[in-house]
C-alpha cells in the first residue's frame, strides 16, 4: 500500500515538473465554428516585471480546417492604455496537405510564436484578444464561419 502512494507521488511530481516554464496557459473552446466577429479574450495579471517572457498563441484544429495557413489578429492591451495590434500568419500544413502540430488522430495542437523576450513593465491586468483574419483568395470580405478550429489558447513562458 505504501509503495502505491510513493509511486503515485512520483507520477504526480513528474507530470507537474514537466512544465516548469509555464507562467500562464489557458484555452477557450470555439463552439462549432469561429465567426469572423468573435474575439477570444484572455485576462492576464502581470507576472514578475524584472524578467522576460516568451508569448505563444496555442490552438487546436481538426481535419475540418480547410486552409494551409491561418491569419490571426492579436491585440494586447496594457494596464495603462497602450495597445499593440499584430496581424500574424501561421503555416498550418506541410506542402502535401498534412497538418502540422502534435497529437494523434483528428485533433492537432499547435504552439505558435507570438512575441519573444517580453517584459511586463506595467502593474495590473493585461488583456490579449485574438480573432481570425481569414479571407478566400481574391475576396475582400473575410471568411464568416471558420470551421475546424476547436480551441484557442494563450501561453506565457519563462525564457530560461
Amino acid at each position: 500500500m505504501r509503495s502505491s502512494f510513493i509511486f503515485l507521488g512520483i507520477i504526480i511530481l513528474s507530470l507537474t515538473s514537466c512544465d516548469a516554464k509555464r507562467v500562464f496557459d489557458e484555452y477557450q473552446t470555439v463552439p462549432n465554428v469561429w465567426n469572423k466577429n468573435d474575439v477570444v479574450r484572455f485576462n492576464i495579471e502581470a507576472p514578475d516585471s524584472t524578467k522576460a517572457y516568451n508569448l505563444f498563441v496555442n490552438l487546436r484544429n481538426t481535419s475540418d480546417y480547410k486552409y494551409s495557413n491561418l491569419f490571426l489578429i492579436v491585440e494586447m492591451n496594457f494596464p495603462h492604455g497602450k495597445t499593440l495590434r499584430d496581424t500574424l500568419e501561421y503555416k498550418m500544413t506541410q506542402p502535401d496537405g498534412t497538418f502540422l502540430g502534435t497529437g494523434l488522430g483528428n485533433v492537432k495542437e499547435n504552439k505558435l510564436w507570438y512575441k519573444e523576450g517580453v517584459v511586463f513593465n506595467e502593474d495590473g491586468e493585461y488583456v490579449v484578444s485574438i480573432q481570425h483574419g481569414m479571407r478566400e483568395n481574391g475576396e475582400v470580405n473575410g471568411v464568416e464561419r471558420l470551421e475546424g478550429i476547436t480551441d484557442i489558447g494563450f501561453r506565457i513562458e519563462k525564457t530560461k
